[in-house]
């Protein structure tokens, strides 16, 4: 048993707890409380039963060496009192598919589910279609091809809700700025828009992105004045309130917008979904951008991937290359949802020849052969596969890549300059702790380039280090995953400073005592790398098999190199990683698929 199948305190307090509670007190009422909070501490929304019934437990629980047989189980479960239907006021939920939910994600995932039949089932706003055609001809000229930029930019401003999703470098970000432009073009007045993001990372690389496409936007000048110049978090806009999972805008207390823009929806969980949809006024439209194929959230749920299920297949024409090709068994009028979503496979980052493209690609698929096959291609000079070091070759590794990746923002004497040159290079790990690990990695990265002389640790902060944020801070407005770097200051009789790059291209100024919390960040999690991009990435997986080595993770570490990427890994690991899917419980697809 993994330690994120195996039961915490809180678990078994929670499972005795409900068997306190039961009218029926029975120990298969407390197995299946037990499990099902663990298995939303995994991620998962439910526990199925009907799943897991009769199948063998990793390790014996409360005495049972096995999940008991589905029809005993859900009728036992029934008469406990503590086990309601759907909409049943009681702790533990149990659907018509057997899946076993705690109430409040029940509440979350029906809530969601009707949101978004609601804004598919509701009338189409009121366009100026001529308005529309003349803005789509002059952001995307028509071609032979299918421009499904354009089709995702249509469907934005014609629907209620509609989800863009697409890989790093497929034009995601160019196309919600167009979008940004035919809605405002349509309005006669000023026109609401909520721009958000997950995190306060992600929420400013995207307004960053809006204001530096500004300039090459086809459209009027006072459209350019209009578009939006701010972004948030979701919890920012939604108002969070301290020690409490509720908000300050509801149902009861909607925001006040026309237009809500998601970035990075990819990241978003369940609960926080729920509650921003709870809070959009139904008139209002929601677009939803983000990769569905990247890593899942890290709190429960994987709504990105369940919204988007299957909406199209990849047919590949010979002379135009992949094409979005919908091939759907049933009438589109059966499935609304089919016709919400746009998924844009064209890249124009890299050419469909180019090593990381081929890799990404394979292991998408989950072509563990062809994935092998190109990472052995010396051909592909943007791709470098090596074994993983053994423990004692690790340091000497490490320090040779220490030097090459971060040797030049080091010799430096300006702080902008070095921050330019140190978002050119990352390590990307998989896990936070052991010897392959972010802690122990940054560890001896700074011992390596301190014995290169490249850095002088007299004290914790010297002059160099970067600082990675891991808490937002509205007060400072620093936010997870900002990455900075201690330097002396040029202004400031070069007393040390934390300096963190800002949207208008200039450089922010931090005390050290004033930064929320943070670590060193030579090294970072491919979950803390999400929604950024360096030109070389070197990507380092543990020497052991671990469930949480998955084709998404590396899906999402690879697509953070524009330039190069290198892993370090067996091939036993790397082909196990690509074969394991993450897998999340929920009935949310269902519920808007059938």
């Amino acid at each position: 048993m993994t330690p994120e199948q195996i039961p915490s305190a809180l678990d078994r307090h929670f499972a005795e707890l409900m068997n306190r509670l039961s009218e029926k007190p029975d120990p298969e009422l407390q197995l299946a409380a037990l499990l099902v909070s663990r298995h939303r501490a995994s991620g998962n929304i439910c526990w199925p039963l009907r799943e897991v019934a009769g199948q063998p437990i990793l390790e014996p629980l409360l005495g049972f060496e096995r999940a008991p047989q589905a029809a005993s189980w859900t009728k036992k479960l029934r008469a406990t009192g503590v086990v309601g239907g759907p909409g049943e006021f009681k702790p533990l939920i149990l659907d018509d598919q057997d899946r076993l939910y705690l109430r409040r994600y029940w509440e979350y995932e029906n809530g969601l589910a009707k949101a978004i039949r609601r804004r598919l089932d509701a009338p189409a706003p009121t366009i100026d279609r001529r308005r529309l055609d003349n803005g789509l001809d002059r952001l995307f000229p028509k071609s032979e091809e299918t421009d499904w930029q354009r089709v995702a930019a249509a469907k934005a401003v014609t629907r209620n809700f509609t989800v863009i999703t697409g890989g790093p470098g497929t034009g995601k970000t160019r196309t919600v700025i167009a979008i940004l432009a035919l809605l405002i073009e349509q309005g006669d007045g000023p026109l609401r828009i909520a721009l958000v993001a997950p995190s306060g990372k992600a929420a400013a690389r995207l307004k960053e992105s809006i204001q530096n496409a500004k300039q090459d936007l086809k459209c009027a000048d006072e459209i350019k004045a209009r578009l939006p110049t701010e972004a948030s978090t979701i919890h920012r806009l939604l108002g969070t309130i301290p020690d409490s999972p509720y908000f300050r805008h509801h149902a009861d207390r909607p925001l006040v917008a026309d237009a809500v823009i998601v970035d990075e929806a990819s990241m978003v969980d369940l609960a926080t979904m729920a509650k921003l949809f709870s809070a959009i006024p139904p008139a209002a439209r929601v677009i939803l951008l983000g990769d569905k194929d990247q890593l899942t959230s890290v709190e429960a749920g994987y709504v990105l991937g369940d919204i988007c299920h299957s909406p199209a297949t990849i047919a590949a024409a010979p002379e135009r290359g992949p094409q979005l090709a919908f091939s759907f068994s049933e009438p589109a009028a059966k499935k609304p949802i089919r016709d919400a979503i746009v998924e844009l496979r064209r890249n124009y980052r890299f050419a469909s020849e180019s090593g990381i493209y081929q890799l990404v690609e394979a292991t998408n698929r989950g072509d563990a052969e062809e994935t092998i096959r190109v990472l052995r291609n010396e051909n592909h000079p943007d791709v470098t596969w090596k074994v993983l070091p053994g423990a004692r070759g690790l340091p000497k590794a490490l320090r040779e890549a220490s030097e090459a990746g971060f040797k030049g923002y080091l010799e430096t004497n300006d702080p902008a300059q070095a921050l330019e040159r140190f978002s050119t290079f990352r390590i990307l790990c998989a896990v936070r702790h052991g010897p392959f690990g972010v802690l122990q990695l940054n560890g001896m990265i700074e011992q390596a380039l301190a014995q290169a002389g490249l850095l002088h640790e007299s004290d914790r902060w010297y002059r160099g280090r970067p600082v990675l944020v891991t808490r937002n801070d509205y007060n400072t407005r620093l936010f997870n995953g900002d990455t900075g770097i201690v330097w002396p200051d040029p202004a400031g009789e070069d007393e040390k400073r934390v300096f963190f790059p800002s949207a208008d291209g200039e450089v922010r100024r931090v005390l050290p005592s004033r930064l929320p919390v943070h670590e060193t960040g030579f090294a970072l999690t491919v979950h803390k790398s999400q929604g950024s991009e360096f030109a070389r990435v070197l990507l380092i997986l543990p020497e052991d098999d671990l469930p949480l080595l998955t084709r998404e993770l590396l899906y999402t570490g690879l697509t953070r190199a524009r330039e190069h990427v290198e892993i370090w890994a067996s091939e036993t690991v790397l082909r196990s990683a690509i074969s394991r899917r993450v897998t999340r419980s929920s009935g949310l697809r269902e519920a808007l698929w059938g």
